[in-house]
């Protein structure tokens, strides 16, 4: 919220010139925030100097361009005049029936000139933020063409996304802008939430633990419990509280935290505190266990536990779910069919992570059928006998390695498809994900072969070689100029050099490449050119001193 005067004196200079004075707002602008947990101890993120760079001028490329345009639209249409709009609401009544339509027409842009939200192009962006309608008055007539009934249903008030949950936060005065992002890691990690298309859904454990301080530590859970040990804590770094007395009535007082425990130790019915009721599934038992959620029913005088899939919330348990995995409990997994091969039945099963189909059935506990998760999108309705044994298809052996000769495979991991060259024992194995068109159920040996011949590329990075410059003289090795997500740089073995601003990636010669990588890591570089000068000397070395051991020559060659 706060920007320096120098800051608003170089927005408000950047305003002028570039759009004029009537862009300008009348008076310099100051913000406040409307958090109560809010310190504003900093000034906000904005262009340096005292005068700013337009983005054209600075040089930048990449995602660093697109983060300074950012910072210097927001920061220069903070010192801007407010736009003026007209707002227009048309009323047309078709006998008893009113229609509404509206319309926006933009009279004065004043900050739209320079930031339109949502967009990278303001003026762009302009002819959208207008609905613009005929010239109408009071009175007029209009013939009706057609009449279209469309349908709407509501819907349930959204979950918290991530930003939603923060806007709360904040409104509650709970947390800092520093700490939002641990609190909302806190909950992720302990399994209380799950991130679903950005809506953070509660789970099952986050049910049982909130019944559990909701009904023997009410207040602690309180919101406004934490806003205000919040606001003493703050109290307490300004010298205002004493910190020493405030803990001890906290911790050890009559209604201290400690007293608390100890009160409700032996009220807390532990197979009680693991159980769950939702509503409409109260003859259903469900209970957080040393391996999850699972269901407990009881069948006469049996009672039948079924284990509920990991990424299965609250919200998804509909009472079909619940009869399908009891029904698997009780009767079995569903066969989808024969495998024409082996001979051997093909079952749909659902486990603690999901549902999968299995090739056969285990014969003791050291030995596993094999098994093959289904992919994304593919509901258990929709496995089909030919799904089945294309999904147990995996690994696929594509062939012999010519160079090596050791397998290559296609397989499906954590992290998608993929293709592996195993080497060995000795060796580590080469892996390569698919991307694009390639299907780990049609790749081809050649196209297998083309991916482990080009560099590996680490999970995450977006690294593309843009032309070779040559070899680095201390040891031969390719020296490559690469365009990155941060932009152009150079690569020697392990060692990556970022390109100066005023060196262009056009211009950048194998010497100056050198000069780079030298002064990135000189002892790299010496170490390199002393390696290879010894290698260069071995096989003489070798020859006039032959009392030296096998040995040292090997390594000295090595």
């Amino acid at each position: 919220m706060h920007l320096s005067q120098q800051a608003i004196t170089a927005a408000r200079q950047c305003v002028s010139q570039m759009y004029g004075d009537p862009y300008l707002s009348p008076q310099p602008r100051q913000y406040t925030t409307k958090s109560k947990g809010a310190q504003e101890a900093h000034e906000a993120i904005r262009p340096a100097g005292e005068t700013f760079r337009t983005p054209q001028q600075t040089g930048l490329g990449g995602r660093e361009l697109a983060l300074y345009d950012l910072i210097w639209k927001r920061t220069v249409a903070s010192q801007m005049a407010d736009a003026r709009l007209t707002m227009t609401t048309v009323q047309i009544q078709v006998e008893d029936a009113i229609f509404r339509a509206s319309g926006k027409r933009i009279d004065f842009a004043g900050y739209f000139r320079a930031y339109v939200e949502g967009s990278d192009d303001p003026e762009a962006a302009l002819d959208e933020q207008e609905t613009l309608l005929p010239h109408l008055q009071v009175g007029d007539r209009i013939d009706c063409r057609d009449l279209i009934t469309q349908g709407h249903q509501t819907q349930p008030p959204a979950r918290y996304s991530e930003a939603a949950l923060v806007k709360v936060l904040e409104s509650e005065g709970i947390g800092r802008p520093s700490t939002y992002a641990s609190i909302i890691g806190t909950i992720c990690d302990r399994g209380y939430v799950q991130l679903q298309n950005n809506a953070l859904t509660p789970t099952f454990t986050a049910f049982a633990v909130t019944t559990l301080l909701e009904e023997h530590f009410p207040h602690l859970v309180d919101p406004s419990f934490t806003s205000q040990m919040e606001q003493t804590l703050d109290d307490i770094s300004t010298g205002s509280v004493d910190w020493l007395p405030y803990l001890q009535q906290f911790y050890l007082g009559q209604n201290g935290l400690s007293h608390l425990v100890k009160q409700q130790d032996d009220r807390i019915d532990t197979e009680q505190a693991r159980t769950i009721t939702l509503e409409g599934l109260e003859e259903v038992k469900i209970k957080i266990g040393k391996f999850g959620p699972y269901l407990q029913v009881s069948q006469g005088e049996e009672t039948v536990t079924a284990s509920i899939p990991q990424d299965l919330t609250p919200a998804d348990l509909a009472p079909e779910t619940i009869e399908h995995l009891l029904k698997q409990k009780l009767e079995g997994p569903d066969q989808v069919g024969i495998h024409p091969e082996t001979g051997e039945s093909i079952y749909l099963l659902n486990g603690q992570y999901g549902p999968y189909v299995q090739l056969g059935e285990a014969t003791d506990s050291k030995t596993k059928p094999k098994r093959a998760s289904l992919p994304k999108g593919i509901t258990p309705d929709q496995v089909t006998l030919e799904l089945s044994l294309k999904l147990l298809s995996l690994p696929r052996l594509l062939g012999i390695h010519p160079e090596t000769g050791k397998s290559i495979k296609a397989n499906v991991g954590r992290f998608g498809p993929f293709i592996v060259h195993e080497k060995g024992l000795d060796t580590k194995d080469d892996f390569r994900s698919l991307k694009g068109d390639d299907d780990p159920y049609t790749i081809t040996l050649d196209r297998a072969l083309e991916l482990l011949s080009q560099p590996k590329v680490g999970r995450g990075n977006s690294v593309k070689v843009i032309r070779s410059l040559g070899t680095h003289p201390a040891d031969d090795q390719a020296i490559d100029l690469c365009d990155g997500k941060y932009g152009p740089y150079i690569r020697w073995g392990k060692i990556n050099v970022s390109l100066p601003k005023e060196q262009s990636s056009e211009t950048l010669t194998l010497e100056a490449a050198i000069a780079l990588l030298t002064e990135k890591s000189p002892a790299k570089s010496k170490k390199a050119s002393t390696s290879a000068a010894a290698n260069r000397k071995s096989p003489k070395s070798s020859t006039s001193n032959p009392r030296k051991s096998p040995k040292t020559n090997s390594k000295l060659s090595a």
